[in-house]
């Protein structure tokens, strides 16, 4: 049974549709994007464990930090596997996860939690990111932004999913504990029984994305596609570059650094959302935003961030993928910029810099595997950005501490205002243009780094995957 995980199988049969890779890879991101909905039960936690917020909260760093690092180092492996296993080894390290942590919850021990859901859990969300990617790319040559969009949106959604499911989840297994209540936590049962559940219930829609998924056959084309039109476009390359040579390559590192500061700069705003405006409309220590109303702008900027995550990197199949960025980084300047100044003037105003801030980091995570694919070709596009997805790993710890940082050095929580909030929000500011002129930066990559074209089309990825790995 488990040879039907290997590639050989997984090539589609002539008038296979590509239209219904999407939803295979939408599977797979819906459920790891879960990772976005941990604070529906950190406090419940935190009461359960009697710790603190800072040992709850480093459960989620770890699973990010884990994300990118398995993604960097599993990336060869699952261009040389296929979709298919690299999706079904990602079903089986997620659901353990649950479980494992699980297992801390009811014996009230932490480390359990830490290597079940950080640990395990973080290696399936890595593996399980990255290997629709390439097949996805290799299924829409003529428009890799909207493909890569379509997936990398369900990530984003995930937590628009995964937080009410987990709330009524809680109330059914702990009838004393109420969801539209924010000081209301559940029990260490209903804890377990809500990770047991996700668990299983993930790995279940997993597999419709695994035993889903196809790779087009080598001589695939869609249907008036023509390479050399799409080669045209500045930046985009019909050669292609290997993972080990890609890192070796200015243009690499140059769009590791967009990438982190783009995402430094949203996830700054996503880590302290819910306190953030409410500080910002704060007078004589009393918000004019309440727990509730804050709890709302945090579903919209979910709504946003996966919004963006389709429609600019779709956006980027016309107009291309550096002056997409261009926007990203550059208009993200103006608007942070707005934020920090005028933000307090007005509740819409706010609501609405945000939300296009929060788009721009959505798409920033989709329209990357397209860039990478202009760049360095369809040829180990999936190890490639594995390895750029470090930045989202070094990000994500910068990020909270930047803003953080700032914060208490300010004062206390439920005690700050809008000008607690500046600092941090110039600093985001100097992180844009920094990125910014990394992206004007980049270019297209030397001759040198190219595989020869006989070694990539004599056969499948597993063939030059491994001649890449004997150098």
């Amino acid at each position: 049974m488990l040879s039907a995980l290997d590639r050989r199988h997984t090539v589609a049969p002539p008038g296979y549709s590509r239209w219904l890779i999407p939803p295979a890879a939408l599977a797979i991101h819906l459920c790891i994007g879960q990772v976005y909905a941990t604070s529906v039960y950190k406090n419940s936690l935190i009461a359960h464990f009697d710790t603190s917020q800072t040992a709850i909260g480093i459960i989620f760093s770890i699973a990010i930090v884990m994300l990118g690092l398995s993604a960097a180092v599993a990336g060869t492996w699952v261009e040389a596997n296929g979709p298919r296993k690299a999706m079904f080894v990602s079903a089986c390290f997620w659901a353990a996860g649950f479980l494992v942590g699980a297992l801390g919850i009811a014996t009230r021990q932490l480390w359990l939690l830490y290597l079940g859901y950080g640990l395990l859990g973080g290696i399936g969300l890595g593996i399980g990111y990255i290997s629709p990617v390439s097949t996805l790319i290799k299924w829409f040559p003529d428009r890799p932004g909207l493909a890569t969009g379509l997936a990398i949106m369900g990530f984003g959604g995930g937590a628009m999913v995964a937080s009410p499911l987990s709330r009524q989840l809680l109330s059914f297994y702990d009838p004393g504990y109420d969801p539209a209540n924010a000081g209301s936590t559940a029990s260490g049962s209903a804890l377990v029984w809500l990770f047991v559940t996700l668990g299983v219930g993930y790995f279940l829609i997993m597999m419709f994305g695994v035993f889903n998924v196809r790779v087009p056959a080598a001589d695939w084309r869609p249907a008036g596609f023509d390479p050399a039109r799409v080669a045209a476009k500045p930046l985009v390359t019909t050669a292609n570059v290997s993972a080990a040579n890609a890192i070796k390559t200015p243009s690499f590192w140059l769009l590791w650094v967009v990438l982190f500061c783009n995402v430094t700069a949203g996830i700054g705003i996503l880590e302290q959302a819910s306190p953030m405006i409410q500080d910002f409309f704060r007078d004589n220590g009393t918000s004019a935003v309440s727990v509730a109303a804050a709890g709302g702008f945090v579903g919209l900027l979910s709504l946003f961030n996966m919004a963006g995550r389709f429609v600019w990197s779709s956006t980027s199949d016309l107009i291309g993928r550096k002056p997409i960025y261009m926007v990203y980084l550059g208009v993200g300047m103006v608007l942070y910029t707005l934020l920090a100044l005028f933000g307090h003037t007005a509740t819409a105003l706010f609501v609405l810099l945000a939300c296009v801030i929060l788009s721009f980091y959505g798409g920033g995570f989709s329209t990357v595997p397209a860039y990478l694919r202009d760049l360095f070709g369809t040829f180990q596009v999936g190890a490639i950005h594995g390895r750029l997805l470090t930045a989202w790993s070094a990000a994500g710890v910068a990020g909270p501490l930047i803003v953080n940082g700032f914060l208490d050095a300010q004062g206390k929580p439920g005690t700050l205002t809008a000008a607690a909030y500046r600092p941090a929000l110039f600093t985001m500011v100097g992180l844009l243009a920094v990125g910014f002129i990394a992206n004007l930066l980049i270019r297209p990559v030397p001759e040198r780094f190219h595989e020869p074209a006989a070694g990539v089309d004599e056969g499948t990825e597993t063939v030059t995957a491994e001649r890449s790995g004997s150098r």
